[in-house]
């Protein structure tokens, strides 16, 4: 047992501490307090607070140090903000890039229309809830008060999905999204289903009122298609897609994406997903689409035939880490926007350097692959108008980015960015 001073939050929101010439993670603990800690190496847990910080709040969630779901739960909110803006300058700062960052801005609305629970299965009974910081036990919840009231009924649904696979002895994961039409629901991990199975599976869709109820992509009960709303357009949800995690966070970026681009006649949307941007931009404009998940491209069609007044919208699935659009396909267009996965668009990001469009508008949910790639844009010739962190993953270390880039007479031209 140590007693330790928390020096500073980590890019996981640790608390951080020197042991000697040793750093030490401690879960929970903030900048300044003092702390006791049992410490293996370099992880501790907190023990106790023997000296809290001013900045210490009193969570919102009973589950709160015990849950790993939320980092930073006990952190006053202009203290959370500025830790969180911190971690994008300082992920810039050590890819070489000094870029002025905006503030924080608060995308959680009213909550979280996406969730994934974990189940792991222990003599035949399904425990469903987060895992714990650091580990893969299970911490069963009662409730999250993250979400939208939408999914108040997802943990009963849950338990009763996972219970029907209990004899399976997999974890699962089961990942819920609200839309329009209810809860829809996709398996992760059981594998092929036996029919009977199937059957209870179907049962506990009527009973839980869910929407849809897939494994792996593959629809098992179909009571209702999930629809979610974009711009002008209702748009078919694919089992799985991906969407932002909130509706305001959705909105947030996008106002970001249509202002940037706000002149530009001809737009490229890449990693478009099922269209969260390019349903958005085609209000004004001609835009191409592309995206390496098939399903969701055609579910942006579906979205964009049911529209009123938009403007030409084409695309295809395309694999852009394997086959970025080249400098010359980008020619025809004023301005690009893209999002790609954490991984980032390092491939894409290359070509866009290389090319003559002027506007570039880069979203990403990774501070450490959007600094890579803003790096080559900067390189190519662009400079930065915003770098504006939005946080639609209250309470947890996963910020979004927009970042607006031009060239030329695209937009003024703030200061470069590159550290010499």
């Amino acid at each position: 047992m140590k007693q330790l001073i928390i020096e500073r939050l980590g890019q996981r929101g640790e608390g951080i501490a020197r042991d000697g010439d040793r750093r030490v993670f401690i879960p929970y603990a903030l900048p300044g307090e003092a702390v006791t800690a049992e410490v293996e190496g370099e992880q501790g847990r907190l023990v106790e607070i023997v000296a809290p910080s001013p900045e210490r709040v009193a969570p919102i969630c009973p589950h709160y140090a015990h849950c790993g779901g939320c980092a930073v739960q006990a952190l006053a909110p202009a203290a959370y903000a500025e830790w969180k803006r911190g971690l994008v300058v300082a992920a810039l700062r050590n890819a070489g890039l000094s870029l002025e960052v905006a503030p924080l801005v608060d995308a959680h609305g009213v909550g979280r229309r996406r969730v994934t629970f974990h189940a792991r299965m222990e003599r035949g009974q399904a425990r469903v809830g987060f895992m714990a910081a650091r580990s893969h036990e299970i911490v069963e919840i009662d409730a999250c008060p993250l979400l939208v009231p939408e999914l108040a009924g997802a943990l009963p649904a849950g338990r009763a999905i996972a219970q029907i696979l209990a004899g399976r002895g997999k974890p699962l994961d089961l990942v819920f999204t609200a839309t329009l039409d209810g809860m829809d629901v996709d398996l992760r991990g059981p594998g092929a289903l036996e029919e009977h199975e199937t059957g209870a599976l179907i049962k506990a869709a009527e009973a839980h009122d869910l929407a849809r109820l897939s494994n792996h992509g593959r629809v098992v009960a179909l009571r209702r298609a999930p629809f979610v709303q974009i711009g002008a357009a209702r748009v078919p949800l694919p089992p799985g897609a991906f969407l932002q995690a909130t509706e305001a966070g959705e909105a947030a970026i996008a106002a970001r994406v249509l202002d940037a681009t706000k002149n530009a006649k001809q737009v490229v949307d890449l990693f478009c997903g099922v269209g969260a941007f390019a349903l958005r931009l085609a209000e004004r404009a001609r835009v191409s689409a592309y995206d390496s998940a098939a399903d969701a491209v055609e579910a942006m069609f579906a979205g964009a035939r049911n529209a009123m007044g938009l403007k030409p919208l084409d695309g295809a699935a395309r694999d852009l880490f394997a086959r970025p659009l080249m400098a010359q396909e980008l020619a025809p267009f004023d301005a690009v926007v893209f999002d790609p996965p954490r991984a980032g668009a390092l491939a894409q990001a290359k070509e866009i350097a290389q090319s003559k469009v002027r506007t570039a508008v880069a979203v990403s949910c990774s501070a450490q692959s959007f600094a890579r790639d803003a790096a080559f844009l900067l390189s190519g010739g662009f400079s930065v108008s915003s770098v504006v962190p939005i946080d639609q993953f209250r309470h947890s270390p996963h910020v979004e980015i927009v970042a607006v880039f031009t060239r030329g007479d695209a937009q003024k031209r703030p200061k470069r960015g590159l550290l010499g």
